[in-house]
């Protein structure tokens, strides 16, 4: 049984990283375990981890990134680069009186998660990282990839590319957009179908599938309300601004090639995550050469790709074992 998401021992408090102010939910003593989430995230998408972490000895730590939830939401795409979101957990680990944690990943969480041990050596001890594989950087700029994916078909990530349409969109309908979202990426729908669909003349709105009524076997009403409540007050122009920063994130890089991964690492995917349908298994084969670190890769049967929330139980354990392991 999946242990209560949200207990009182929880500790929200703020923390000021060096120019913006992070909302943190803390639970447990012991090593730190810091979990950066992803779009549509919020610290609450480890509402399973954290119990389950802090009930085994680790002080769990879950965020909400900048950009998102009770986190500052600086408007300017710049400040979502590299550079910046680095320092944030820097920022953080000087703030809580941390030298050294495991960080934890998923989505655009996992991709900044990957460059940590590079841009902010000694500061990380391992990592878990989940839905998104780590691979060489592209020799195109991403908004010019993501415009030739478009001229082919719909694709999130042209669409927010700009800034205000997809801004009114999402803000305008979040309790629809989140409910359709979550069940187009999860283990219970293929997303690639979205594909189906061409990028002229639709917003994502258009071509989500519907989603089937609440609760399903990984989200309940409850659970569901509460990424609403914080969407509806927050939009979702914070989230959009990670996807808009990624040509900024590419020419940092540019300035400091990528290092393989050398610190202990767990990856985990589900294996009906479009990231890992699009990519392939070969990825997974890849990445040992990018991650010498490497020690275990888990392909989650059934889940999508939330699969912190759609197979809680089966990623605690991954967690726990390897954590035990370091």
């Amino acid at each position: 049984m999946r242990t209560e998401p949200i207990g009182e021992s929880v500790r929200h408090h703020m923390v000021d990283v060096g120019g913006v102010s992070l909302h943190v939910a803390e639970q447990g003593p012991g090593l730190p375990v810091v979990m950066c989430h992803g779009f549509p995230g919020l610290w609450y998408s480890w509402r399973h981890q954290l119990p389950a972490l802090a009930a085994a000895g680790y002080r769990a730590i879950a965020l909400d990134m900048r950009g998102y939830g009770r986190s500052d939401r600086p408007a300017d795409p710049e400040d979502y680069g590299r550079r910046r979101t680095v320092a944030d957990m820097v920022g953080l680990l000087d703030a809580l009186g941390i030298d050294e944690a495991v960080f934890v990943g998923h989505d655009f969480g996992a991709s900044l998660v990957w460059d940590l041990p590079q841009w902010a050596p000694g500061r990380v001890k391992a990592l878990i990282q989940l839905s998104v594989p780590r691979v060489p950087m592209s020799s195109r700029l991403p908004s010019e990839s993501y415009a030739r994916l478009a001229s082919r078909h719909f694709t999130h990530m042209h669409y927010f590319q700009q800034v205000g349409p997809a801004d009114k969109e999402l803000g305008g309908e979040p309790e629809r957009f989140l409910a359709n979202v979550f069940w187009a990426l999860s283990g219970g729908y293929r997303y690639l179908d979205t594909w189906a669909h061409p990028s002229e003349g639709n917003g994502y709105l258009d071509v989500l599938p519907t989603a089937p009524p609440l609760p399903w076997s990984w989200m309940s009403e409850a659970e569901f309300g509460y990424y609403v409540e914080e969407f509806r007050r927050t939009g979702f122009t914070g989230g959009l601004n990670w996807y808009r920063a990624n040509d900024h994130v590419w020419r940092e890089k540019q300035d400091r090639p990528e290092e393989p991964v050398t610190v202990p690492t767990l990856f985990m995917v589900g294996d009906r995550d479009p990231v890992h349908e699009i990519m392939g298994a070969g990825s997974l084969e890849a990445m040992k050469e990018l991650v010498p670190g490497l020690r275990t890769v888990q392909v989650v049967e059934g889940a999508g790709h939330f699969v912190q929330m759609e197979a809680a139980d089966e990623v605690n354990a991954a967690m726990l074992t390897f954590l035990g392991g370091l």
